[in-house]
Order: C-alpha cells, then structure tokens, then sequence
C-alpha cells in the first residue's frame, strides 16, 4: 500500500492579465460575434494593425513544472516571496481552480483554510456553517456532532455560535474557520497564511492543533511567511521563486534560500520597488537613519541609545492626503514580529500635501539587542492601505549599555530589550 498522501506532476498555471472575461453569451451574441469578428480584422489590417493585435494580453505564469510528493503524516512547509505562485499551488491542491497543465493525485480527505471564511455562507449561522462545511468533507452528522462542541470552543465564539457570520470579526471568522478546518479530522490540512490575521495567543493555539494534527499522522501542508513557524512545525520545506520549485529538502536549508532571496530585494532603491500593495498615489520612497544629536546618517542603531527613522515619501494627488496613518515594524530576518512603530498609536495623523516630503520616528531608547533585523512600510487612510512595503529593508545593531549597569545584554535573550526595574526586598 502505498505511503504517498499527495503527489503533484508537473502543474502549470497561466494567467491572463488584462483580458476581459465574457459575461454570459446567448446564441444571438455568438452568431453576431462569429458574422462581425472578420471585418473588424480585416479593418485593423487595413489600418496597419496586425491581425488579432488587440486580442493579444499579458500572460503570466503562476505555476511551471511544478512536481513534488508528501508523503501521509509530513508536515511540509512552502515558502517564497509575495506572487511567487504559493497560494495558486493550493488552490490548485484543494480543487477550487484547475491547472493549465498537469495533474495532482490525492489520497485522502481534503481539509482547507486558505482564506478567512473560505467556504463560509455569510448568512448562516456559526452552528450551521459548522454543519455545511463537515458536510463538503464529507463527513456524516454524527461525525460533526461528536466535534461540534471542541470546535466552538476552540474558537471561543460560544456566544455567538448561533449568530450569522456576517456580523463577525475578521478574528472569529478566522477562529471558526480554522477549528473548523482542523477539527473535522481531514487526513490533509491545507493552511495557507492562518498565523498573518489574530493575536500572538490565538496564533500559538493554531500552531498546537497544527501540531497535534500531524502527531495523529495526518498531512499538513503549510504556506507561511513566518520562517520561525515554519522551521518549528514543518519537517521539511519546499521554496518556490518565480512560479517554480528552487529548492525542496529540509526546512533549515530551504529557510537559508528564502533569506537569500529577500536579502536581494534591499540592494534595489524603495522608490522603484514594485513587490508592493496599496495606489499609485503615495509611495514611499527611502528610509534614512539618523543620530539624534546632530541628525547625521547613521549605519547601525546601538542598543539603548536614541535613533531617528526617517521616512521620505511622495504624494503624486494634485490635493494633499489628509489624516494618513503611517508606520514602520520591524523582524528577525526569519520574519519573527519584534515591534512596531505606529503614529496613530500614538496619536499622530499626517496630512500630507502633494510632492516629496518626510516624516521622523522618534525613538528614545533602541529596543533590538545586537543583529541584523528587517523593517517594513505602510500607509493607510481611512483604513485602506495606500502603500505597503513588506522587507523594505534591514538594519544592523551594536551592543550597547542599555540598563546603565555596564553590563551588555546577553546574546542568548530575546531580540526586544524591555525597560525595567528591579525593587530590592526590604
């Protein structure tokens, strides 16, 4: 019997960029297309135009030649940069889009969470979502009954259960979506992302039940930009760049590609950086790091001494932005969250009128003990994103005496110093 659990051969996946997709044609649509399309080349031909030009439209591949097996009971790990082909690789696996070529051979029951709610009726109840998506297993009432209560209460929406979901937050459509995914004992887990939304408690419970979900000897296969999630959970990893598999093989050694890859992206200026979200009216165009006391550059932070970010832009509106929120976060270069520097947070808001322009962070004492650690951008007005640079860049630390003791932080501590006292007993 064979111990294979899922087995993908050569899978390619083209999209079209640009191309109108058609509505629904009836038989007069068709016919009229099939009288009208000869002249309208024959005209473009006159014109100068080649046959068929304006039907011509970006194409890219998502996936190509893509093959590789997991084998009953491996939790394995995909990692990559934002548009490297990831979640197109899962929604292929979990049958919700079809490949352009190749196949995927699956031995055993599919249970996916690739987005928040997927495969959630906003207008069912949390109890009846429950039902409807045990029922897409496959799964009988007896089953999803015996499981009902764990998974309420591993989401922790008892309250609401009864409630549509419609009126949830975006962290109880995740809680539910995910116990749901995982309790309904799929013999393969596909996660794609579930540890970017929901706070650090409920992200260390998902990890549990990942956990948990492969000691039974279930299949997991997990897609995640945390490196230090990936390298506790998964036995082995495999990393995909530009639609295709670079390197498959253990988790340390596939994490090294990732970081490789993303340490590429600094050498490029931010301003012509185009890995990134939001409009095309504000971007962020540098990041400078200076010494407060003379407000010269600076190459590294020392641990509790002052710094200045700051953070240049450019408004391309004819009006200025008002009310915009800015910030800057910063990692481990495994992509561990250490903190963040928010000006709403604090009760800043920028209005910002049009052309170049910069803002400064302030920071009384650095917080990152000695390292190399990655920082990110955004920008959001009205709660909408309108610029978002994951690894914008990295910076280095020096040790520094950040107690005033003279003693240095020690190398084995935690990356975020924390500012603390000690009160003798007395």
């Amino acid at each position: 019997m064979s111990n294979i659990a899922l087995s993908a051969e050569r899978i390619d996946k083209l999209y079209h960029v640009g191309r109108i997709q058609d509505s629904y044609r009836t038989l007069r649509d068709t016919l009229s297309e099939a009288f009208v399309s000869p002249l309208r080349r024959a005209s473009k031909i006159l014109r100068g135009q080649a046959s068929g030009a304006a039907e011509l439209d970006d194409s890219i591949w998502a996936l190509k030649d893509v093959s590789f097996q997991v084998e009953k009971g491996e939790v394995v790990g995909f990692i990559g940069r934002n548009g490297a082909g990831k979640s197109t690789l899962l929604k292929i696996l979990s049958r919700i889009t079809e490949p352009t070529s190749g196949y995927a051979e699956i031995h055993g029951r599919v249970g996916s969470l690739l987005e928040v709610g997927t495969g959630f009726h906003p207008e069912l109840t949390g109890r009846e979502n429950v039902y409807l998506n045990g029922a897409i297993l496959g799964m009988k009432r007896i089953e999803i009954e015996r499981k009902f209560e764990a998974i309420v209460s591993f989401a922790e929406v008892e309250k609401f259960v009864d409630t549509p979901v419609k009126h949830y937050s975006s962290g109880m459509y995740l809680r539910l979506a995910f116990a749901v995914a995982a309790h309904l004992e799929p013999e393969i887990l596909l996660v794609d992302e579930v540890l970017a939304v929901g706070d650090m408690a409920f992200q260390q419970k998902c990890l549990g039940k990942m956990r948990d979900v492969a000691v039974e000897g279930r299949t997991v296969l997990f897609v995640s930009h945390n490196m230090s999630a990936i390298q506790s959970l998964c036995s082995r990893a495999i990393f995909l760049k530009d639609g295709k598999i670079t390197f498959q093989g253990s988790t340390e050694q596939a994490v090294k590609y990732y970081c490789a890859s993303v340490q590429k992206l600094y050498e490029q200026p931010i301003y012509l950086r185009e890995d990134r979200s939001g409009g095309e009216q504000f971007r962020f165009t540098s990041v400078q790091f200076l010494n407060p006391r003379d407000m010269t550059p600076v190459n590294v932070f020392v641990s509790g001494q002052p710094a200045i970010i700051r953070i240049g832009y450019i408004n391309r509106a004819k009006n200025k932005l008002e009310d915009v929120g800015i910030g800057i976060t910063f990692s481990t270069m495994t992509n561990t969250h250490l903190f963040g520097c928010k000006s709403r947070v604090v009760g800043t808001s920028l209005d910002i009128p049009p052309g170049e322009g910069y803002t400064d962070c302030l920071i009384s004492k650095w917080p990152l003990k000695a390292g190399r650690y990655v920082y990110n951008l955004f920008a959001e007005k009205n709660n909408i994103s309108i610029d978002w640079l994951s690894n914008a860049g990295a910076c280095d630390v020096e040790a520094g005496d950040y107690y005033g003791s003279g003693i240095l932080p020690a190398p084995h501590l935690p990356g975020v110093l924390v500012d603390y006292a000690w009160r003798p007993t007395e």
